[in-house]
């Protein structure tokens, strides 16, 4: 694979997940019904958190700020800790230079690792069941390319992508999701086609078949990802910030998209958490129907783009050297 090949993959989903989610930010927490009247058909601003067309929210500033540590070639926890810190606290890796709506299982572990002694990244966040939101989920991507360009295999980084999902959501359910998710994106960088999510998708069943958490996500393996059956209708879809809901809304919006905007429009217009599930989405979307596939509007409405793309191509460079 050449550099630029491999700045186009990373850049496909990185961008694919930052602009699906500020194509969904002026639209989170409102009901479906709403969009049934109104659906949203282009990238807007203001709405609900009154910012700016092109603001990113939480989903992506996490995840550069993880992408700022890995681009080096690093898996360093405690130093993507320190920059979530800095995020939360000093607003650094925001589109405007404000942070707004931060997830509760997310501001609980930065708190607690902010004001520990900062030897370890991880046992700051809490591991109750009800602590199984999307906020590991929307930010894992960029661990998923870190492994793709520098390792051949997944299967042996599996435990290192859950690991990553401990920082702030270490319940199984959680570690399931994020290590689901990782086996179909890695599946479409391998080759970029809709056979390749429902191939990761039977990856991660037999992967996952003995764990506990299988139960949870048995309509994803066993309904949405059986290529034979029809896929449920929008009715059957709920898109809250569930980590259950917000992977199984994802994925469906990708199944049945013909593209990249066709796939992002279908996820905010399911109402609720839209930011993150057209994040989630759409980062997916990038590395199915690639980079040309944003539209070049979206993409240059992105506040601080050129920041993140600047990054991303870092990245490749580093991580090519460093493939093993």
């Amino acid at each position: 694979m050449t550099l630029d090949s491999v700045k186009e993959k990373i850049l496909s989903v990185i961008l694919g997940h930052a602009v699906a989610d500020a194509v969904g930010v002026p639209a989170e927490f409102k009901p479906r019904s709403h969009f049934n009247l109104n659906p949203v058909t282009d990238m807007t601003g203001y709405g609900t958190h009154n910012m700016p067309l092109g603001c990113y929210s939480d989903d992506t500033s996490m995840s550069i700020a993880a992408l700022d540590v890995l681009k080096s070639g690093s898996t360093d926890y405690i130093a993507i800790m320190d920059n979530l810190v800095d995020w939360v606290y000093s607003d650094k890796y925001t589109a405007t230079g404000v942070t707004f709506d931060v997830g509760g299982s997310c501001m609980s572990a930065i708190s607690a690792y902010k004001y520990s002694d900062r030897k370890s990244a991880f046992g700051h966040a809490p591991i109750s069941e009800r602590s199984n939101g999307n906020g590991s989920l929307m930010r894992i991507h960029p661990f998923v390319l870190y492994y793709y360009f520098t390792s051949g295999e997944l299967v042996p980084h599996i435990s290192d992508i859950e690991k990553a999902s401990m920082l702030t959501h270490p319940h199984p359910r959680s570690l399931v999701g994020c290590g689901i998710y990782a086996f179909v994106l890695w599946a479409l960088l391998d080759r970029p086609e809709r056979a390749s999510v429902y191939r990761g998708l039977t990856m991660a069943r037999e992967y996952y078949r003995d764990s506990e958490e299988y139960h949870t996500y048995r309509r994803l393996f066993e309904e949405i990802g059986d290529p034979e059956r029809e896929l449920p209708e929008v009715d059957a879809i709920e898109s809250s910030g569930y980590v259950v809901h917000s992977l199984e809304a994802a994925i469906w919006c990708l199944l049945r998209a013909g593209g990249y905007r066709e796939c992002v429009l279908s996820a905010v217009n399911l109402g609720e958490d839209t930011d993150t599930v057209a994040a989630i989405a759409g980062g997916l979307a990038g590395a199915l129907f690639g980079l040309e596939s944003i539209p070049d509007a979206w993409r240059a409405g992105l506040i601080g783009g050129e920041k993140i793309e600047a990054m991303c191509r870092d990245a490749a460079v580093i991580w090519c050297e460093n493939r093993d």
